[in-house]
């Protein structure tokens, strides 16, 4: 499994890749309003430097292909050619996909509810479709079946599309559909966190320091 965080704040992007092995960095308008923005611009720059060679996904925000597209132009000049952008799977985004991957960019297929959308955007050849786990649990849509039968329908064809899985609430969303067939997760950085915030965890870790004084009279290893 591959996991990005889903941030667009400086520090817990920052913390987030010293700390976890993470492939990159996804972002949405929605995440960059929450990130006290500046400038576009400016702040995808800042990004892109601290991913570094990492992934960065980058989302358009234009409803029809002509405006996508000039969008994705955009992102690829402020952030790199490998930026992937991240593109919706609707009737104006799938051609969008099309031309972009013909162009030699990186391509994410965003909101997908469906299998058929997801089938629809691995055929244009995106890089990776982002399934919305808690939207569609919440729209009372299966997230685990879709993202099973996705993984399936990839294998089968040996195509180069991956799963990416988004939009989780708690960390059995995540290894839920880690388990169903996602290749990747994008994670928020208080989740990610969450991931390693067990009790028992720490108790454990003060009891081997706890026995390790006792033994040797020592506090660490010298």
């Amino acid at each position: 499994m591959k996991i990005l965080i889903d941030d667009a704040r400086p520090q817990r992007v920052e913390h987030a890749l010293a700390v976890f092995p993470l492939l990159g960095v996804t972002t949405n308008p929605t995440i960059l309003r929450a990130a006290e923005p500046s400038a576009f611009a400016s702040d995808l720059a800042r990004l892109r430097g601290l991913a570094g060679e990492r992934d960065l996904h980058v989302q358009v925000v234009a409803r029809d292909t002509d405006g996508m597209l000039r969008e994705a132009r955009v992102i690829r000049r402020i952030a790199g050619e490998r930026t992937l952008v991240k593109i919706p799977t609707t009737a104006a985004g799938l051609p969008a996909i099309t031309a972009l991957k013909a162009q030699g960019a990186r391509v994410t297929a965003t909101a997908v509810y469906s299998t058929a959308q997801g089938l629809l955007a691995a055929a244009a050849g995106a890089d990776y479709l982002a399934p919305y786990v808690n939207r569609m649990s919440d729209a009372d849509i299966d997230p685990l079946r879709v993202i099973a039968a996705l993984r399936e329908d990839i294998d089968r064809e040996g195509a180069p599309t991956r799963i990416l899985a988004a939009s989780f609430k708690n960390v059995k969303q995540v290894t839920d559909a880690v388990a169903a067939g996602a290749h990747a997760v994008t994670v928020g950085a208080d989740l990610l966190d969450s991931m390693l915030a067990l009790p028992r965890v720490s108790l454990a870790v003060d009891a081997f320091a706890d026995d390790f004084r006792e033994a040797f009279g020592a506090a660490e290893i010298v």
